[in-house]
């Protein structure tokens, strides 16, 4: 199957005509679909997550966790602070996958061996790579703000009234810059983590495709090499996110002049509790990861399979 003139739930083995790159259009667009997708999935877990790496005690069950919650609070609670995520998420994984289409155009100007001929161009998984880590730059910027919201739903649901209530408080208590704390530690989080997402990413889905006899540069669509690389992709990202992503909760959910910046949240962390602290939320992050990392994946390649069918 050729996206551009096959209907996108078909599955083919090699095709011979190359498929045109992708627009920044349709990569901001299918970004957000993926995004959509992986908030609706994953993220009874991301509060699972988050309220073992905000608490002081270890070893506490992640499916006892998640299962008091819904005994106490029904579907509500164990989607409690899905708002701020879902509003956020459309535009962070839009600039996401954009970021990376734009990494990718950089990456590929720099090499010297680049002739100009786009759509026969091939990258290379470290050149994949590097566009994964620059497209964190660009979604930061709005990742950053999202997750301090998110976070302060899920550790204090009866504080604030929804997102909105919860934006205007922070907002009084600490001005733009309160919203917007912990925006250098979601950089280094997101940096490392999206090289290891799209690196691990491209790197299964072109093995399990070539392994299927189809042909990763002919635009088809492999539902199986998709899921699963995505899945593992997903992975791959929180095993390496994980710490910073601790020391991000601690200080985004901390009260106002707790700590003076993420180096401090780390010194009172290996003072107080020791290394071990930097893997919490490790075993929901990575149940997490694999479902809805996947659904990200298929979902933003669905999407852009449709709008490259609508052409």
């Amino acid at each position: 199957m050729s996206g551009l003139d096959s209907p996108p739930n078909e599955i083919v083995s090699a095709a011979p005509k190359q498929r045109a790159p992708d627009s920044a259009l349709k990569s901001f667009l299918s970004g957000g679909a993926g995004g959509i997708c992986a908030v609706l999935v994953g993220h009874p877990f991301d509060l699972i997550k988050v309220r073992i790496q905000t608490s002081g005690s270890g070893n506490l069950s992640v499916f006892k966790m998640l299962g008091d919650t819904f005994k106490k609070d029904g579907v509500r609670g164990i989607y409690r602070g899905v708002s701020a995520p879902l509003l956020a998420t459309a535009p962070v994984f839009s600039i996401s996958f954009w970021g990376y289409d734009m990494g990718k155009r950089f990456v590929q100007a720099c090499d010297r061996n680049y002739s100009g001929d786009t759509a026969s161009y091939q990258f290379s998984i470290p050149q994949l790579c590097m566009a994964g880590g620059l497209s964190a730059l660009p979604s930061t910027a709005v990742m950053a703000p999202s997750e301090r919201l998110k976070c302060l739903l899920q550790i204090h649901p009866t504080k604030y009234n929804g997102l909105f209530d919860c934006a205007v408080k922070v907002y009084q208590e600490g001005g733009v810059a309160s919203i917007f704390r912990g925006t250098g530690a979601t950089l280094l989080r997101d940096f490392p983590g999206s090289v290891a997402w799209f690196g691990t990413y491209e790197l299964i889905k072109k093995s399990l495709m070539k392994f299927q006899n189809i042909d990763p540069q002919s635009g088809a669509l492999s539902p199986f090499a998709v899921l699963c690389a995505g899945g593992f992709a997903g992975m791959a990202c929180w095993t390496v996110a994980i710490p910073a992503d601790v020391l991000k909760s601690r200080y985004q959910t901390a009260p106002e002049g707790k700590y003076s910046g993420i180096l401090d949240v780390y010194k009172h962390l290996m003072k107080e509790e020791g290394p071990g602290a930097l893997v919490k939320g490790m075993r929901p992050a990575l149940i997490r990861a694999f479902p809805a990392n996947a659904a990200c994946f298929f979902g933003m390649e669905l999407s852009k399979e449709y709008l490259h069918f609508l052409d």
